[in-house]
């Protein structure tokens, strides 16, 4: 691994950062979302349709409202026939997250050397951003950062769908993390775990990556990549 010319480390969090299986993390995760939706009158399988319906409109965001307002605009869209308060629900999920969401953590796994890069690679002046796709409030992010013994300020930026406007796989994520952070694609080195979003999509706006193959999303067969374990990567350093 080379980090000669590098300023910054971008890290993706869930199956890079922290390991998990994601069809059991979603499943928990809904489980307890609809808990609160369901007070608002939604069943389950349409509150979790609105919730991929919103993610969808998220991952085809074309930049001119930030990802919450995408997602919510089409969320309350397909409940506009229903009468319950927006702000209230938009509330009680907020509290979700700040409570029960951290229910989600029986899905994922231990990853004993994510403090420990973290902490070499501040060491070496690095800047350091969590670039997880922003389809989660930062709150979520901060619940996630701390199954895994992570701080929000070890990072410089988070990217959650308050504060971008574009999603992996759509390489203007990374183009609007560059600008928003005045970095040049060559300064830049991803850490990831998934071919298309952290690779694919970095390679498009020249940015280097790192695959993560832990919990490897997508066929790397053909692609010019390094690849390695997260405790390969914590040894390189």
């Amino acid at each position: 691994m080379r980090l000669e010319g590098k300023t910054t480390i971008f890290f993706d969090l869930d199956g890079t950062l922290l390991p998990m299986d994601e069809e059991h993390f979603t499943a928990t995760y809904f489980r307890d979302l609809c808990k609160v939706t369901g007070k608002y009158g939604l069943e389950p399988k349409e509150s979790v349709a609105a919730v991929w319906a919103g993610v969808k409109a998220m991952v085809n965001n074309d930049g001119t409202v930030s990802n919450d307002v995408r997602f919510w605009d089409c969320f309350f869209d397909l409940f506009k026939d229903r009468e319950f308060s927006h702000e209230a629900i938009v509330k009680d999920l907020e509290h979700f997250y700040a409570t029960d969401f951290a229910k989600a953590k029986v899905a994922t796994e231990e990853n004993p050397y994510a403090p420990e890069v973290i902490r070499k690679l501040k060491e070496k002046g690095l800047r350091l951003v969590l670039a997880t796709n922003p389809i989660f409030p930062l709150l979520a992010d901060y619940v996630r950062l701390s199954f895994i013994g992570l701080d929000p300020k070890d990072f410089e930026f988070i990217s959650a769908y308050e504060n971008s406007s574009f999603c992996k796989p759509n390489p203007k994520y990374y183009t609007e993390l560059l600008e928003k952070l005045g970095l040049k694609a060559e300064e830049v080195l991803m850490i990831g775990n998934d071919v298309k979003e952290d690779v694919e999509a970095t390679k498009a706006v020249g940015i280097d990556s790192i695959l993560i193959t832990d919990c490897l999303l997508g066929d790397p067969e053909g692609l010019d990549v390094e690849k390695m374990s997260f405790a390969e990567f914590a040894g390189s350093l």
